[in-house]
């Protein structure tokens, strides 16, 4: 008899941007449940530590939300410290039986960085000031990476038209786009 399969939820897509000493986090809206589009305005950013820090989550909502919880107390417990804050976390993930199991990532944005924390341990903070995560990032970066060789834009703008492009090219990803300036 072959295993029932659960229906697989498709992640998001996540784009934040540091330029010109301005930093922006943007995610589209869609929550998808296998091939059904379950929800159009999922808001899947959430501003941390006095509105300083964006974070981001791509995954299980349950997962992420209790993930953004324990980040935000770690900010907490570190004066708003996020690199620290984002080692402990990530240290905590890998090791704690019960935060082990969350199926998320996290996209985080403060004024001078721009990190991804994933389940596996890892916190990245890419060289170019650009964070990408969930269904859609592939999409989003390029277009970001593009964006920011070629064009004025500001940090927002960025994130706004990368999340477009993606959206038209995603079918996890949708239109219904929030972004926050850290």
């Amino acid at each position: 008899m072959k295993k029932e399969e659960k229906p697989i939820i498709r992640s998001t897509t996540v784009i934040g941007v540091l330029r010109d000493g301005s930093a922006a986090l943007g995610s589209d809206g869609q929550m998808t449940l296998g091939n059904t589009v379950m929800k159009h305005s999922t808001r899947k950013i959430r501003r941390l530590y006095q509105g300083r820090i964006v974070a981001g989550f791509a995954g299980a909502t349950a997962d992420a939300v209790t993930l953004l919880d324990r980040f935000e107390e770690k900010l907490e417990a570190f004066n708003g410290k996020l690199d620290r804050a984002a080692v402990e976390l990530a240290k905590d993930w890998r090791t704690d039986k019960y935060l082990r199991r969350l199926e998320a990532m996290l996209a985080i944005v403060s004024k001078d960085r721009a990190l991804i924390i994933s389940g596996t341990g890892d916190v990245i903070e890419p060289e170019d000031g650009i964070v990408a995560i969930g269904s859609g990032s592939m999409y989003a970066l390029a277009a970001a990476r593009s964006l920011m060789k070629h064009s004025a834009l500001s940090a927002r703008e960025i994130v706004e038209e990368s999340l477009k492009i993606a959206a038209d090219i995603c079918i996890y990803t949708n239109d219904h786009i929030v972004v926050e300036e850290a």
